[in-house]
């Protein structure tokens, strides 16, 4: 049996796995991993809930419960912080021993308590850090593999911040945070005296299952100019993990140092769950060789799955592993990723069982997991595409299109909004985007009528009833019917100036007449115009200059007939640059009276 196929371990195996090297014990129901280590105490509460455990329309609960309790320590000296990942939330601290005690003891008793009178103000300082945090160039990829839910929330805004009330965020707290859904870690040779971990009881929450929003693999989508990224999913296992590394170096060595087209290239594995982890490749680019990184990316990756691998590459990857087991205090570096395997139910292996692993990954293992990274791949590339490369665009359009009223729209004939009794549908050149109501994950509403719904496959649909013909408040009424209550998400008002007109209103805006809408507001704009039309000004004018002209060739004329006619040819030219400029001006001004 190779490393790829190992087995998973599980309870017991897992406590054993730690004897000799990592004591466990259990403090008010709570598992607790300790190890010693000179100078501070750090410790870590680690609670199997995250972003993947909301939906959409709760999105940011877990991370507002996070929030809540860590108000109540206040200013402190000892450096604390928490964490809220797509599976799990992590609170640790460092300091001497009385204070990592007072923090954990203050941090359950803040969970059991949440201080939820500062619940808006809590949600304003999300919504200001969602604003200020950069997306990465991977930030679109979890939501086109996963859709708008599970895994792909993570590529949403935390819509929950907008409204969730103090009974959600509470409830959430008391099944979630709980005794048995968490582990803690500490880096000490024995439990503190004094430890009070008392948290309501409760059960291990599964890991979520993933969606999947992808109906074929390997698949792409466009991204932004200067980014290639590469991701997949693969099983967890030293096998792929050793993968990474060698996919990274050989990115490194065929974009940079040999191509000269990237200065980033490389590669990373990170768990997803307790089977299955991401592999994410990246590499960055000038416009001007986009074309060629994207080339030099397939041709690595094609190498690999061809098995175009040295050893000597795998045992030097071999060998950086190795030596991480070559530090001091090792079962005090492990504690943080042997409490999150438990956590997560993933087997825990013992520093022998996986240099074991490690000595057991072949070449031939390799190739076939760069198989599975190719076969499972999302790759976002910018510009043309990848369908050269075996790639087949994600999902631009829905399936189908539901019936209804349709509502064409006010800045484009081709694009038709239906609004029906089984979902909404919006009609475009290329296809239809669908949100069934009952697959609806989220609707956003505005006071002005605007509603946008977004579906489990991550598509959207946005009603901006000014943008399209006869969206009365009758129609709206259908959705708000429709939809799950549990998926509406209340906006404030926007500012007028932010409700979006038709551009062709938009150009009437500067006008003082009166905006009354489609076509009657354009044959309002000027009324100027109806009364004596600008394209027949224009001609009158052109025919006096074309007039002018030739009174002053005759005038001008001597006893010599050529002179004439090189007059009557310079008066030509400009009368007919005035003919030609007033067709033009007939065109436009009979378009805007059509």
């Amino acid at each position: 049996m190779t490393a790829y196929d190992a087995p998973v371990r599980h309870d017991d195996a897992d406590l054993a796995a730690l004897d000799g090297l990592i004591g466990h014990a259990t403090v008010q129901g709570v598992p607790v991993l300790h190890a010693p280590r000179p100078g501070d105490v750090s410790a870590g509460l680690f609670f199997r809930v995250g972003r993947a455990d909301e939906t959409l329309s709760t999105s940011g609960v877990t991370h507002l419960v996070e929030h809540l309790a860590l108000h109540r320590l206040g200013v402190s000296d000892v450096h604390y912080n928490g964490a809220t990942a797509n599976t799990y939330t992590h609170f640790h601290v460092t300091g001497d021993e009385d204070e990592v005690v007072t923090y954990l003891n203050d941090l359950c008793a803040a969970l059991r308590d949440l201080p939820l009178d500062r619940l808006e103000t809590e949600k304003e300082i999300l919504r200001t850090e969602s604003a200020g945090r950069a997306n990465g160039p991977d930030s679109q990829m979890a939501m086109w593999r996963y859709g708008a839910q599970g895994y792909g929330l993570i590529s949403y805004d935390e819509l929950g911040t907008r409204s969730l009330t103090a009974d959600q965020v509470q409830q959430w707290a008391e099944t979630r945070f709980t005794r048995d859904n968490a582990v803690l870690w500490i880096t000490s040779d024995h439990v503190p005296d004094g430890l009070d971990l008392t948290l309501p009881a409760g059960r291990r929450i599964p890991v979520p299952a993933a969606s999947d929003a992808l109906p074929v693999t390997p698949a792409y989508i466009r991204g932004d100019d200067g980014h290639v990224v590469f991701d997949s999913v693969l099983r967890r296992s030293t096998a792929a993990a050793v993968f990474a590394e060698v996919l990274g170096r050989a990115l490194f060595r065929d974009l940079r140092q040999e191509g000269g087209y990237s200065y980033t290239a490389e590669a990373h594995y990170s768990p997803r769950d307790a089977d299955f982890a991401t592999l994410t490749a990246y590499a960055d680019a000038l416009p001007e060789k986009q074309d060629a990184v994207v080339g030099a990316f397939v041709d690595t990756l094609a190498g690999l799955r061809a098995g175009r691998i040295e050893q000597a590459e795998l045992d030097s990857v071999r060998s950086k592993l190795l030596k991480r087991y070559d530090t001091p205090d090792l079962g005090a570096a492990k504690l943080p990723s042997d409490a999150l395997s438990l956590l997560l139910g993933h087997g825990i292996l013992s520093p022998e069982q996986h240099k074991a692993e490690l000595e057991a990954v072949t070449v031939a293992d390799l190739r076939e997991i760069a198989r599975e990274a190719w076969d499972g791949g999302l790759f976002q590339v910018p510009a043309r595409g990848a369908d050269w490369a075996g790639f087949t665009l994600a999902p631009q359009y829905s399936s189908s299109a539901v019936t209804g009223t349709r509502h064409l729209s006010l800045e484009n004939d081709d694009v038709t909004l239906v609004i029906g009794a089984e979902g909404v549908s919006l009609l475009l050149p290329g296809g239809p985007v669908t949100v069934r109501y009952d697959a609806c994950v989220a609707m956003t509403t505005r006071p002005d009528g605007a509603r946008f719904l977004t579906g489990l496959d991550g598509f959207r649909v946005a009603v901006e009833p000014t943008l399209f013909r006869d969206v009365t408040a009758e129609r709206i009424a259908v959705l708000d019917a429709a939809v799950p209550p549990a998926a509406v998400v209340p906006l404030g008002a926007r500012d007028p100036e932010r409700i979006p007109q038709p551009r062709e209103r938009e150009k009437q805006e500067a006008s003082p007449a009166p905006q009354v809408g489609g076509d009657e507001a354009r044959k309002a704009a000027s009324p100027g115009l109806r009364r004596l039309p600008v394209w027949f000004v224009l001609l009158v004018l052109s025919e006096a200059v074309f007039g002018l002209g030739l009174v002053i060739a005759i005038l001008q004329t001597s006893d010599s007939a050529h002179s004439a006619w090189m007059h009557l040819t310079r008066a030509i030219l400009p009368a007919a640059l005035a003919i030609a400029y007033t067709r033009r001006a007939y065109r436009y001004a009979k378009r805007d009276r059509g």
